[in-house]
């Protein structure tokens, strides 16, 4: 597939253009660093020419991903229809017209509960299938964590804080008990979001309209924002725990249930000397278990800022992708853009590292419900649909975070 996609002309153009941007980058940023060591001071002009091809470059990859993304997603193959022609029928007829009849049949011969106390239907698998696949395309923190489906109301997963302990005996000598672990029980309630998507008559009565790819197209994006934000700040009040909600504590003294931090030594910015050395730290402020399959998660202002970096050998320690679908890496680490991070100020939380699969899990709701309403809002039809998910923090010590303070 990737040979394929290497082939593909418009890949291969946004391959060089990213290339070429990257020299450019390069090119004018050691000019701003050999100013610096001179002078002290830099060109207004010279910093506006380094800013603009950063835009440049992050548009060239943005081109590239999205490219690479499009590629990679089957054209004409889609996911499988509903089980039954029946089915199918049964669940256009009721975005088309309204018609539960059909629905109510097949829900009564399946015995599925799938019809809420204030209406509405469970969406089909496919239709379900189809969102998700368009939230996770579109969602950082979705490629990043662990992801769980449940049909419960709170998702409960037992830790152990502390690992059993060990003993050394000879052969036939006796075993005394050992200390047991000690054990949390971690819950991740559900809440819900909602969002609705209008269309006329007109277009549902349109038989080449796909109804299926209509309603994931209007909905996933509204979703993919919401959940986006929920991940990194939410409070954890119907909706999930976000990862800054936790509190954060110096990394030698924070405790389980906190996660720790590295300080910058400079409020609100990177030191002047040697700045690549507080990133190189948090990299080694997981435990090695972690550091395997750890990311970098900043927003794109952070990346800009870090993409700057030389390494002590005068390497860039930001560095392109061209693979399809791999992102650029940082010190040889994976760097994922996510704009709900903080930018870099005064005590932010602006750059989070560890394995985010180990450390943070969704708990995703197994259905998602559609309630038809054409009288609120005519003459459009209005389908208000619901889905359940949860999350939170479940290793703290999987994810170290960079706070630009002093100490």
């Amino acid at each position: 597939m990737e040979t394929k996609m290497n082939n593909i002309p418009d890949v291969r153009a946004a391959q060089h253009e990213l290339m070429s941007a990257f020299e450019a980058f390069r090119a004018a940023n050691d000019q701003r660093l050999a100013e610096m060591e001179q002078k002290s001071t830099v060109d207004p002009l010279l910093e506006e020419k380094v800013d603009r091809i950063d835009r440049g470059l992050t548009r060239a990859q943005a081109t590239l991903d999205r490219l690479s993304l499009s590629g990679l997603r089957p054209g004409a193959q889609t996911v499988a229809g509903l089980e039954a022609t029946e089915a199918k029928a049964a669940w256009a007829s009721f975005m088309r017209r309204g018609d539960e009849t059909g629905l109510a049949a097949i829900e009564a011969k399946s015995l599925s509960v799938s019809v809420a106390t204030d209406g509405g239907h469970v969406a089909p698998p496919e239709v379900q299938a189809t969102i998700d696949r368009r939230i996770i395309a579109s969602s950082p923190m979705r490629r990043l964590a662990a992801i769980r489906t449940t049909s419960a109301n709170v998702f409960r997963k037992p830790i152990a804080v502390t690992a059993p302990a060990v003993g050394w005996v000879a052969e036939t000598a006796a075993r005394t008990e050992t200390a047991t672990p000690s054990l949390d029980l971690l819950s991740f309630p559900m809440g819900e979001m909602y969002a609705m998507a209008a269309a006329t008559q007109t277009l549902l009565d349109d038989a080449l309209l796909d109804m299926d790819q209509w309603l994931a197209g209007e909905i996933a994006e509204s979703f993919s924002a919401a959940e986006s934000i929920a991940f990194i700040s939410g409070d954890g009040v119907n909706k999930p725990k976000g990862l800054l909600a936790y509190t954060a504590a110096p990394d030698a003294t924070a405790t389980w249930g906190q996660l720790g931090y590295l300080a910058s030594g400079v409020a609100g910015a990177f030191p002047a000397a040697n700045p690549v050395d507080k990133l190189v730290d948090l990299t080694y402020a997981p435990k090695t278990p972690y550091r395997a399959n750890a990311s970098f998660l900043m927003n794109r202002r952070t990346v800009g800022l870090v993409r700057k970096f030389k390494d002590s050998a005068g390497q860039y320690i930001w560095q392109p992708s061209l693979v399809a679908g791999q992102p650029a890496t940082l010190l040889g680490f994976p760097v994922v853009e996510c704009e709900d991070m903080p930018d870099v100020s005064a005590s932010g939380l602006a750059i989070a590292f560890g394995d985010f699969e180990k450390g943070y899990l969704i708990v995703d709701r197994a259905d998602v419900r559609v309630l038809r309403d054409p009288y609120t809002n005519k003459p459009f039809v209005m389908f208000y649909v619901t889905k359940r998910l949860g999350g939170g923090v479940q290793n703290f010590d999987a994810i170290k975070l960079l706070k630009f303070t002093v100490s």
